[in-house]
C-alpha cells in the first residue's frame, strides 16, 4: 500500500489482505482544472509510480481521496481554523467524496479507477463543529472529518460506497484484486 493512512490499511486488513505499508513521499497536488476525479487519479498515480518500482513482484495499491463542493476541493486542512471553515462550508449540504485508485505490479501495467460517493451533512452550528473537531484528528483527513467514526454525528446520509468515504472503495478494489490478472502468483 503506497499510503500511510491507517484507515486504508484497516480496510484492506479487514477484507483479509496482507498489507505492507510503503508510503510515498510524493507531495499531493491540491488543485486540478479537470475536476475531482482527475485530481484523485493524478495523485494516486504519482504515489504508485514512486513506490511500485521498489516492490516489483507485489501488487501495489495507491489511493487519494478528495472532497468536492461547488467547484472547490477540500483536501487535508492545514490547521484547526481551516478544518473549522471546511466543516462550516459542508454543513447542511451534499458534497462528493472521490477516491482515485492506481494498482498493479511494476512493469505489468497500471490500472486506475475513481469512485464517487455523495455525502450529506447535518446542519451544524459552530459549537457542534468545534466540539466535533476536538474529538478527531482532522489534519490528516480530506474535508476534515472521519466517516469511520461518525455514527450519524455529522453525516446525515451517504449515497454510494461508505468505504470510499473512509478512504478506499473496497467493493470496486476487491473486484479488481479478485480478477484473473491479479490472482496469479
Amino acid at each position: 500500500m503506497a499510503s500511510a493512512s491507517p484507515r486504508r490499511r484497516d480496510l484492506l486488513s479487514q477484507a483479509g489482505y496482507d498489507v505492507l505499508i510503503a508510503a510515498s513521499d510524493v507531495e499531493e497536488m491540491d488543485s486540478c482544472n479537470e475536476g475531482p476525479e482527475a485530481l484523485a487519479l493524478i495523485n494516486a498515480k504519482r504515489k504508485w509510480t514512486a513506490v511500485a518500482p521498489h516492490y516489483p513482484s507485489e501488487i501495489v495499491v495507491a489511493a487519494d481521496t478528495v472532497v468536492w463542493l461547488d467547484g472547490h476541493f477540500y483536501g487535508k486542512p492545514l490547521d484547526f481554523f481551516e478544518a473549522t471553515q471546511m466543516l462550516t462550508d459542508l454543513s447542511g449540504r451534499t458534497h462528493q467524496v472521490v477516491t482515485g485508485v492506481a494498482l498493479g505490479r511494476a512493469g505489468e501495467g497500471l490500472q486506475q479507477f475513481a469512485e464517487v460517493s455523495m455525502v450529506t451533512f447535518h446542519a451544524l452550528d459552530q459549537y457542534e463543529i468545534v466540539a466535533y473537531l476536538k474529538t478527531i484528528h482532522p489534519l490528516d483527513k480530506a474535508g476534515a472529518y472521519a466517516a469511520q467514526d461518525d455514527s450519524g454525528r455529522i453525516i446525515a446520509q451517504v449515497e454510494g460506497s461508505l468505504s470510499n468515504v473512509i478512504g478506499l472503495p473496497m467493493e470496486k478494489l476487491g473486484a479488481f484484486l479478485a480478477s484473473e490478472h491479479y490472482r496469479r502468483q
